[in-house]
Order: structure tokens, then C-alpha cells, then sequence
């Protein structure tokens, strides 16, 4: 049942997220990847919930220029690059605008992995069972961007987990995911903020400080 009432905060949202995925707790090969920045409060109250290991997979989106919020596409870590070529169309974007929108993107996820992750290596995906973590799903490219950078390290199975999408959006992703777990799909969408009461921006210094603390607590 959809909620009715947003959520407080993303780490209140997380928590409400944690219990819908009890099913899929199992130590032994989960894993909890936080699309940064502001899936990574939301991912942290899921990891400890169900005492799981906490790190990112950094995703950058690529949105319409003068409406930058509205995403064309999304870039992913190992070179993954997902396009809508119908809005493409639409807005009448140029091979030369993308390229360029796409390089920018592509410094600031170099960036954020080296701000996030230092020298550490990302994380071995093969046979686990991994829960990919957003705050909320509007067009769903950087998700999809995601899931397609995780499928070819072959895990077991991937798990999209949100606390707010759009019904259509969740739709498109179960084509790409195994499970999608999101408590709220309300409609009309309006968008992600819409739905919480605290959305401020979640820093860099937030999600360091979140994957650091994630990382002293050992999983048992």
C-alpha cells in the first residue's frame, strides 16, 4: 500500500525499506550498493538492518540542458552508458551536446569515486546477491544505468530497492532487475522530493562518513 504521508528523511525512509526486504537478508553473499549521493542514507539503514556490507556504485545522470533534471540517459562505472533515443528526439539533442553533456558527467563519476572510495577496490559482485539503493526513482535511467553496469560481473541476482518510484518506471526496470522492492509508487508522481519532507542535499562529507561507519561495524 502506498504511503500517505512522505517520508520525514531519507534515513527514516530507510529504514521503512529495510523491512520490506527481509526476505533477501542473507549474510553470507549480500550485498548493499548505494547509488550516491543520495541513495547512500537510505542504503545505510538497509545494510545495517539486515547487518550487510555497505559500498556505491557511482552513477551519473545526463540530463536535458536548461532542464537538467529531466535525464536523457545515464553513464555508470566500467564504461556503461544507457540513452533514451526517443526523448533524444525530442528535445532535439545533437551527437556534439551529448558528447559534451556525457564528458562532464564522466569527470565528475571519476571524481566521486576517488572522493568516496579512494585507493579501495570495488567490491566483488560475482555470485552475490546484491540490493541496489536509491532515495526514489523519477525516470529511472540512472537505475537502469546501474543494473546494467552490475550484470555482466554476473551476481545472483540483483534487487532494485526504493522507497518512492513511479509505477511506470518500476515497470520498465523489472525488463532488467530479478526483484523490485519500492513500498511507495503514488500517481500521480510529480517527482523524488516530492515525497519526502527533509530532501536536502546529501554531501560528500555525509556519505564518506556513512560508508566509514558502515565499514567499522562487522557484519555478522
Amino acid at each position: 500500500m502506498d504511503l500517505l504521508i512522505p517520508y520525514h528523511d531519507r534515513y527514516q525512509a530507510g529504514r521503512i525499506l529495510a523491512g520490506k526486504l527481509r526476505a533477501f537478508q542473507d549474510p553470507a553473499d549480500l550485498l548493499v550498493l548505494a547509488l550516491p549521493r543520495g541513495g547512500v542514507p537510505v542504503a545505510f539503514e538497509v545494510a545495517q538492518s539486515l547487518h550487510a556490507p555497505l559500498d556505491v556504485l557511482v552513477v551519473r545522470k545526463l540530463g536535458v540542458p536548461g532542464e537538467e533534471e529531466l535525464a536523457f540517459g545515464a553513464i555508470a562505472s566500467g564504461g556503461v552508458r544507457v540513452v533514451n533515443e526517443g526523448l533524444v528526439r525530442r528535445m532535439r539533442l545533437t551527437e556534439g551536446m551529448i558528447s559534451r553533456i556525457e564528458a562532464r558527467e564522466k569527470s565528475e563519476l571519476d571524481r566521486r569515486e576517488q572522493a568516496y572510495r579512494g585507493g579501495r577496490p570495488a567490491p566483488q559482485v560475482r555470485g552475490r546477491t546484491v540490493i541496489l539503493i536509491d532515495d526514489g526513482l523519477a525516470t529511472g535511467a540512472t537505475m537502469m544505468a546501474a543494473v546494467r553496469a552490475l550484470r555482466p560481473q554476473d551476481p545472483q541476482e540483483i534487487i532494485v530497492a526504493v522507497p518512492v518510484a513511479s509505477r511506470d518506471v518500476c515497470d520498465l526496470l523489472r525488463r532488467e532487475a530479478d526483484h523490485i522492492v519500492c513500498p511507495a509508487t503514488p500517481k500521480p508522481f510529480y517527482g523524488v522530493g516530492r515525497w519526502y519532507e527533509n530532501f536536502s542535499e546529501t554531501t560528500d562529507d555525509e556519505v564518506r562518513d556513512l560508508l566509514e561507519q558502515a565499514a567499522r561495524k562487522p557484519v555478522s
